[in-house]
């Protein structure tokens, strides 16, 4: 078989080399004979073919196609989608609830309806129905809870989409949450709490401790994580009582991405207008409307770190210092020269700061840990809200270093007030819109960006419309928020050994004087 095969190969070959040969000697132009261009040999690439009908392309007429649609419904319900194309979409309920909304209620509930969510409802016997019920559309689900914000969202087939909204609906308004699964959530709220005390990362606890610290006892100042003692003490009557003030139609958002609009709307008048929801149709009675009141203060956490390694390999003992002032609501027109100075002032860890997006040329990495080799990290965060914001900076270091630590941050915030250099603030400028437009090119990040902004607003700014206010800010306007900052009292968190912590008084101080520096201290023993 083999020698047949060898055999007719060489034939092939033969006959081919003689018909090359023929050619050549009738004097004719070598000729490919697989080119397929045999009927149009002289014309080239860049003009119509003759006899081929022109091609109709898609026309632009200069207006963006990518408006976020919105539409209220009779119950105050909105509706808004973002078109993307794309065999997928993103749907999902948001809803004006969270920790800040708890004042008056037990500390928690919002952590408890996160772990609750997408368990049994009325329509769905368990959430491995609800699962299997996604799976035959390519979906998945989640829910994730913030201060202000609790979040249900599924990611499916768009041809689902019928299906999606109906489970969606179900979901937030009619869980059943039985007695089996509140156990099963204060198990996993249990744990969770038990994880944020034992990782090696500091920074969701010192996160949690700086809201603490700047918003004493009110608002965006209260737990977001359910407290120990509260975790027994929260069952089906407190979590009603809670979802029948907070769960209302006029404080939710259907949003969704890869859908039509007009489709959307007809699903949600399908499955959120007229429905009554598992704790009744009560009118909310006890809303709390109370505007965030920004304290200034500190919260300390001694604790032992030298241990906090979870591997072989022996992590450094370190102490955690976050100091922070109130910025503003990302309402206000500051909201753009205060996130373009949280991204001047950049930073990260000692080892990643030089990688991808991690600010190699920011001031915390150029200035503090390129300078200061016994830094471990020193990262500059913005928080913002409805009713007010809060720009702080994290840094960690050796507990014998920590007063040292906390003069270079206090520096730090009073230079933000000082000269802008204008290659740094262009190339802060850039980074944020590329951080932006990179973000956006998630379906998910598009979808929560949609919802977010019209559950506050009642519209959305496009991506192009931010990026010309990043561009417009200037030197002038960073100096001048950074001073406006610097006029309030800080709040500090703190966490490890504190034994060379500075005083709060010694702090405000240094943040209120001209060099950053923190008062002397003279010791006539040590």
């Amino acid at each position: 078989m083999a020698a047949m095969v060898l055999a007719t190969a060489r034939l092939l070959l033969r006959g081919s080399g003689s018909w090359r040969r023929a050619r050549l000697r009738s004097g004719a132009p070598p000729h490919r004979p697989f080119s397929s261009g045999g009927a149009y040999p002289n014309i080239p690439l860049s003009s119509p073919l003759p006899g081929v009908p022109e091609p109709v392309f898609a026309t632009v007429d200069g207006q963006e196609k990518f408006e976020t649609k919105v539409t209220m419904l009779d119950n105050g319900l909105r509706v808004a989608s973002q078109n993307k194309f794309g065999q997928f979409c993103t749907v999902g309920i948001l809803v004006n609830s969270g920790s800040r909304y708890e004042a008056k209620y037990l500390s928690g509930i919002a952590h408890f309806l996160e772990k609750l969510a997408f368990s049994s409802t009325d329509r769905f016997n368990s959430k491995d129905e609800i699962l299997l019920t996604l799976e035959k559309h390519g979906g998945i689900c989640d829910c994730q809870t913030s201060r202000d914000t609790t979040m249900y969202a599924v990611s499916a087939d768009s041809k689902g989409l019928d299906t999606v909204v109906g489970l969606l609906a179900d979901v937030v308004l009619h869980p059943r949450l039985t007695d089996e699964e509140i156990e099963m959530t204060r198990m996993a709220v249990q744990f969770e709490l038990e994880d944020l005390d034992m990782r090696p990362d500091p920074e969701p606890l010192l996160t949690e401790m700086i809201h603490e610290a700047a918003y004493r006892e009110n608002t965006v100042g209260l737990h977001r994580f359910c407290p120990t003692e509260n975790i027994a003490k929260i069952d089906r009557e407190v979590l009603h009582s809670y979802l029948r003030n907070y769960y209302t139609p006029d404080r939710m958002v259907l949003a969704g991405v890869g859908v039509e609009h007009e489709h959307l709307v007809e699903c949600a008048r399908k499955y959120l207008l007229g429905t009554r929801p598992a704790w009744g149709c009560e009118r909310a009675v006890d809303v709390d409307r109370s505007v965030a009141q920004y304290t200034g203060g500190v919260v300390k956490l001694e604790r032992d770190m030298s241990n906090v390694s979870l591997g072989p390999a022996p992590f450094p003992e370190l102490t955690h210092i976050m100091i922070g002032l109130e910025s503003c609501s990302f309402l206000e027109e500051d909201f753009i020269p205060f996130a373009v100075l949280n991204m001047m002032m950049g930073g990260g860890g000692s080892f990643s700061a030089g990688g991808p997006g991690k600010g190699m040329f920011t001031r915390l990495y150029l200035n503090v840990l390129n300078r200061h080799h016994w830094m471990y990290n020193a990262t500059s965060y913005h928080h913002s809200y409805e009713d007010t914001g809060l720009l702080c900076v994290h840094a960690s270091a050796d507990p014998r270093q920590v007063r040292e630590m906390v003069e270079i941050l206090t520096k730090e915030f009073i230079l933000m007030a000082g000269t802008v250099d204008v290659v740094e603030l262009e190339r802060a400028k850039t980074q944020l819109m590329s951080m932006l437009m990179m973000n956006l090119e998630s379906r998910p990040v598009i979808f929560e960006d949609v919802g977010r902004q019209v559950l506050a607003t009642r519209s959305r700014k496009l991506p192009h419309e931010l990026c010309a206010l990043i561009r417009s800010v200037k030197p002038e306007d960073i100096r001048r928020v950074a001073s406006q900052m610097l006029r309030r009292k800080p709040a500090v968190a703190a966490l490890g050994d504190l034994s060379d912590l500075p005083a709060y008084e010694h702090i405000q101080a240094a943040l209120s004087s001209r060099d950053g520096r923190l008062p002397r201290i003279y010791r006539l023993f040590r």
